[in-house]
């Protein structure tokens, strides 16, 4: 999305680009999903900054120097991130070894925050820049604020552990999926993506103006992601909110992040990828409840063992997935 008060937007325009908009139209929904365009604000609401304030962790989108997207997760004690107005988030995260945040945080960066409570299944979507940073917090200018609905979200409940004084986790760095990487993703049930829109240079109102990250979740019936060789995977793509955020994302800007959580061990699997959509043919057909798939080409893997802090309850399969086919 773009955001009105950066693109010169007024009244009638619609906050969604026109990658957005292109996968809009051909999903038949362009006219209602302009009439939409209320519910993404430039500022939050007190419920979700009060939901944000309640979180052991936030999942975080950003761009590295090559303007690759990486997907990231931040943890602290319950108040690591507060809101002092509406129009700003400050976090004093905990910094994962390895995560690409450690490269990606500069001042003025564009970012992605999905607030994600799985074991309630709500989560809430804050897109801005960084207007401050220091050695242990930044502080986010709020670009666009939103909710998402419950879709697809295993219910877990996270519980944050001590992790002071552990020895630093072994990394593995690849340009293609290893073994325990495979095995990672093939029992995956979750997975996070980030992507970014690099902006319109014809309609913003200046240079660099009307870009931005966004980052999100997908949820499936374990295997879901689909393992096609050492560099490929194939995913489907379920009906949601219409936004079309991550798709139309990536009709512009064919590149993402994904970051994939072992719930049990505690291991990271970071990948760069690129990406290409698959809109219809006998493979979408083939899996039931897929709108379209989403082809992801591994560029690079880190996969960081042991890393997360935090421990999870045993998961309850969203009902929504009930009616979704497998590979």
């Amino acid at each position: 999305m773009i955001n009105p008060e950066t693109t010169g937007a007024g009244a009638g325009k619609s906050v969604f680009h026109r990658g957005e908009q292109a996968v809009q139209q051909r999903a038949g929904v362009l006219e209602k999903m302009a009439s939409r365009s209320q519910f993404i604000r430039s500022s939050m609401p007190d419920q979700h900054r009060e939901f944000f304030s309640q979180l052991p962790f936030m999942i975080v989108g950003s761009l590295d120097q090559q303007q690759q997207p990486w997907a990231s997760i931040v943890t602290g004690a319950p108040g690591f991130v507060t809101s002092p107005d509406a129009e700003h988030l400050e976090v004093h995260p905990h910094l994962l070894a390895a995560d690409p945040l450690q490269q990606t945080l500069a001042g003025n960066a564009a970012i992605g925050l999905l607030g994600i409570e799985p074991h309630t299944r709500r989560r809430n979507r804050m897109n801005g820049r960084i207007e401050k940073l220091s050695a242990d917090s930044w502080t986010l200018k709020v670009e666009q604020s939103f909710g998402n609905c419950p879709k697809y979200i295993q219910a877990r409940r996270p519980s944050l552990v001590d992790s002071a004084g552990a020895a630093a986790p072994p990394v593995h760095r690849a340009d293609e999926l290893d073994d325990a990487m495979r095995d990672l993703i093939g029992a995956a049930d979750t997975f996070f993506i980030a992507t970014a829109y690099l902006g319109d240079k014809s309609v913003a109102a200046g240079a660099g103006q009307g870009d931005g990250v966004d980052v999100s979740h997908r949820g499936g019936k374990p295997g879901f992601v689909r393992i096609d060789d050492a560099k490929t995977l194939t995913v489907p793509d379920f009906v949601g909110n219409f936004y079309f955020n991550t798709i139309g994302n990536l009709v512009e800007y064919p590149r993402a992040g994904l970051l994939f959580i072992d719930f049990v061990s505690g291991d990271l699997l970071y990948l760069a990828v690129t990406a290409e959509l698959i809109w219809d043919g006998p493979e979408v057909a083939a899996f039931k409840g897929a709108e379209r798939l989403l082809r992801f080409h591994v560029e690079q893997a880190i996969r960081v063992e042991a890393s997360l802090p935090l421990r999870w309850s045993a998961a309850e399969q969203s009902p929504f997935l009930a009616p979704m086919g497998s590979w």
